[in-house]
Formats: C-alpha cells, structure tokens, sequence
C-alpha cells in the first residue's frame, strides 16, 4: 500500500496493548509499520496503538470517556472507529467492511470496501473519496490544520442553509465530536424538510 503526503505520524507502537487483540490482522500490520497518521493536511487522520496523545488514540476512540460507541447508537463496542475526515465524520471497521459515520446525523453507511481497497481509493482519488472540499475552501481562505484538529462547519451541512455557502474554522477533533454527537441526538426525530433553531451560546 502506497502512503503520500504525509503530515504526522504517530508514536511508536505499543506492542503490549491490550487492544491489539481487538483489532484485525491488515490493520495491526499497517499500524505496526506507521502507527497512525495524518494525511493531505488533515483531510484523513488514521488512529494509532496508542496513549498519548489522546486525540490520535484508537484505544481512547473505542474504550474511552467519550468512546464513540457511547456517543452515536448506531455503533457498537465492536466497531472500530479507525480514522476520520476533516470535518469528523468517521471511518468505522465493522466485520472486516468499512463503513462511514456521518458525525452531524448519526447515520452509518456502508462503503462497501475492506481496508486494502480503502486507501486504494483514497490514493486514486483523495478529494473525491474523502470529500475534501471543504478543507480545499479553508486552505484557499488561508487556514491550515494542526494534527487533532477537524473542521467546524457552520451553518451544518445538513442544513438547507448550507447550501449558499458554509463558515469554516479550526476546532479539537475530540471537542468536535462530542459537539456533533450531542448535534445528531438532537435532530434525529426531525423528519427530512423539518425545521429546527440553533442557538449559539458564547
């Protein structure tokens, strides 16, 4: 599997983890030769076999305070929530089949793939694949990402009001998670075409 740019990688390995187990052999292999990183600016963070830092830690995202099988329902203490993309949504490893977490509605969907052909198609065509564009627009505005940050996006994306065009800015991928989890919990009784108030406190 070919691995390009690059812009952090993990620490090393923890070959005593207890989580090792949990995890499928492709995936304990790719992390053993780079544990976790961060690819195209931010556009994907691949976690790692790790306990610091947090942010980066595969064990924190499964078994963790806000693990996100505690945060999102449709997820379970077998699935491996792996990496995510910059605005949070997250790439999730359930019976050797990825499948992708929409962090603003809480919906699951498979892609269909195993992990091999995952970052086979990430490398044929990363934009596309990882829906990137958002993170192009905030490049093209002048920002950057630091490794654990994602992209807060305002108005949602879910929202009709996205649609003339969104506000983006840096925040902590973990902050971010728990901010969208709760966003999901929300609005999940709100039928498609329903109305609903967000109110920004400071």
């Amino acid at each position: 599997m070919e691995l390009n740019h690059i812009t952090y990688s993990g620490p090393q390995f923890e070959e005593d983890s207890s989580l090792i187990s949990a995890l499928p052999q492709n995936l304990v292999s790719l992390l053993k030769q780079i544990n976790g990183f961060v690819q195209f600016h931010g556009g994907l963070h691949v976690r790692g076999v790790c306990v610091t830092p947090s942010w980066h830690s595969l064990e924190s995202a499964m078994s963790g305070s806000i693990a996100l099988h505690r945060l999102y329902p449709v997820l379970t203490t077998s699935d491996i929530p792996f990496a995510q993309d910059c605005v949070a949504d997250q790439f999730i490893l359930r019976d050797s089949i990825v499948h992708k977490l929409e962090a603003e509605t809480g919906t699951l969907e498979s892609l269909g793939v195993g992990l091999g052909s995952f970052f086979s198609a990430i490398h044929e065509n990363p934009i596309e694949y990882l829906t990137m564009q958002p993170l192009l627009q905030f490049q093209n505005e002048g920002g950057s990402l630091q490794p654990g940050q994602v992209l807060q996006v305002y108005p949602p994306f879910c929202t009709v009001q996205a649609g003339a065009g969104v506000r983006l800015s840096p925040i902590s991928a973990q902050e971010a998670i728990v901010f969208l989890a709760d966003f999901a919990r929300q609005i999940i009784d709100i039928p498609t075409g329903g109305k609903f108030n967000i109110k920004i406190t400071p």
